[in-house]
């Protein structure tokens, strides 16, 4: 009997002690934000037609070393986006742009690494530079 209070005292010290410990992810006070700028170019790439803050792109946030984006958000009309209530760690932002290397690629990753610190900082990331 004595034997089994233990044990059932180590699991549940061992449940407390991995809850406690979180990685990046939501779940804190934490911000990231940043801003996409758009160069608009012809089909080949030989002249730009525009360049601009883009409204309306797709911006993505990866915690820590995921697989697969956790959340993303749409630009406003001033090309601002806001990821918030995140825990310190490692993240990863990125948008899609047009390869201006190959334009039979469909699109290429244009990302930034970011690492929060402090459970109340807010970063503001260096503008995300996309093609199109």
């Amino acid at each position: 009997m004595k034997f089994n209070i233990y044990i059932l005292a180590l699991l549940a010290s061992l449940l407390i002690y991995t809850s406690c410990r979180k990685g990046p992810g939501l779940g804190g006070n934490a911000t990231i934000t940043g801003k996409v700028y758009e160069y608009d170019y012809n089909s080949d790439f030989t002249n730009l037609k525009d360049a601009y803050f883009k409204a309306d792109q797709d911006v993505y946030i990866v915690y820590g070393d995921e697989k697969v984006y956790a959340d993303k958000f749409s630009t406003h009309y001033d090309g601002t986006f806001q990821f918030n209530y995140l825990l310190p760690g490692e993240y990863t932002i990125y948008a899609y742009s047009k390869d201006t290397t190959d334009t039979s690629a469909i699109d290429m990753v244009v990302e930034k690494k970011i690492v929060i610190t402090d459970r109340w900082e807010t970063i503001e990331t260096d503008t995300l530079i996309i093609y199109n």
